[in-house]
């Protein structure tokens, strides 16, 4: 378990100052990928890092496994640091060694025995496809395989918590999505807690859980990745989501004719799944007609939406419209002449 409980950070600059984060709370359970998300200056990466204190909070706590990380003096922080694993959206390489000596350096800084390191560094290399690169330097990988050594680099200490700030804004989309299924495998192989930062709601609708939404230093909106993609509640939530690829009908074509309201439904797991448009139309008489749909694949869960056309008597429409509600889907009127 994370625990993030009132945290605070201020930057001072010149006769200036920033509040970076203000009173921020959340709880990270073990083995879940979070996501935390937001546009720039929302305060992103300094939470993130204030997780294993490469930013010092001004105040608040921070708990891992029982331990409140800001109450640590030098020697016990670098022990907990063994057990946080960090990959940054630049990679961080030494480019004057290999690959094979990048993984191996924060075992050596560790005080691993000689002897377990090869062993350890070719596992790392084995879980994220670089065996073949072991000796090569950092200057012949492509970004992706960068990404790839970081990983193995951040994972060579056998730690539970993996943090990625923006791990993934420098690669092209292809690559992303190797780097993103990568993290879920990990994740679901080894157990280990991600908590991923991006600006992205494309990463996070393919391999988050749940996702803390910052606004200003401020937590405005958290819970399950379905939940939010569903009905965003916070403005930042709901622009973020507007820049995503849609299939969604354009409104400013919607058809208006008068006593044929068009209503956008979204459904989540088994609604998913079920015929409750045709049953709607067998159970009241109703005419739906589809107009665009889609389906998003969420890691738990599958999440649609469909934007329709009414037509019928007004206590058909009427009835249609009470039916689908009652089936736990959500309804929202765009347009009713």
């Amino acid at each position: 378990m994370i625990e993030i409980r009132n945290v605070k950070k201020t930057f001072r600059a010149g006769n200036g100052e920033f509040e970076a984060l203000k009173g921020v709370s959340l709880k990270i359970e073990p083995g879940e990928i979070f996501g935390i998300i937001g546009l720039s200056g929302a305060g992103k990466s300094t939470l993130l890092r204030a997780l294993n204190r490469l930013e010092e909070p001004d105040s608040g706590e921070v708990i891992l496994g029982g331990t409140d990380v800001t109450t640590l003096g030098a020697r016990q922080l670098r022990h907990l640091r063994r057990n946080v694993g960090m990959i940054f959206q630049q990679f961080n390489l030494l480019s004057s060694r290999t690959v094979f000596k990048n993984v191996a350096f924060p075992l050596e800084v560790g005080g691993w025995p000689k002897k377990d390191i090869a062993p350890r560094v070719m596992e790392m290399l084995e879980l994220v496809g670089l065996s073949d690169k072991a000796q090569s330097f950092p200057s012949q990988l492509s970004g992706g395989q960068k990404q790839r050594v970081g990983i193995a680099r951040a994972l060579a200490n056998k730690p539970s918590v993996l943090l990625s700030d923006e791990a993934t804004s420098a690669l092209d989309p292809k690559t992303t999505q190797s780097i993103l299924s990568l993290l879920e495998d990990i994740n679901g192989k080894m157990g280990i807690t991600i908590v991923l930062v991006t600006h992205e709601m494309g990463v996070i609708r393919q391999i988050c859980h749940r996702v803390a939404v910052l606004e200003a230093g401020r937590v405005v909106e958290c819970g399950k990745v379905r939940d939010v993609f569903m009905k965003p509640v916070s403005r930042t939530a709901r622009e973020l989501l507007s820049h995503l690829p849609r299939r969604g009908y354009d409104v400013s074509q919607l058809p208006r004719e008068r006593g044929k309201p068009v209503v956008l439904f979204s459904f989540n797991g088994d609604t998913a799944e079920q015929p409750i448009i045709s049953r709607a139309i067998k159970k009241t008489g109703a005419e739906i007609n589809i107009l665009s749909g889609e389906i998003d694949n969420l890691p738990s869960s599958r999440v649609g939406s469909l934007t329709v056309q009414f037509a019928g008597t007004e206590r058909e429409i009427t009835e249609a419209l009470s039916y689908i509600r009652s089936q736990n889907v959500v309804t929202e009127v765009i347009w009713n002449g």
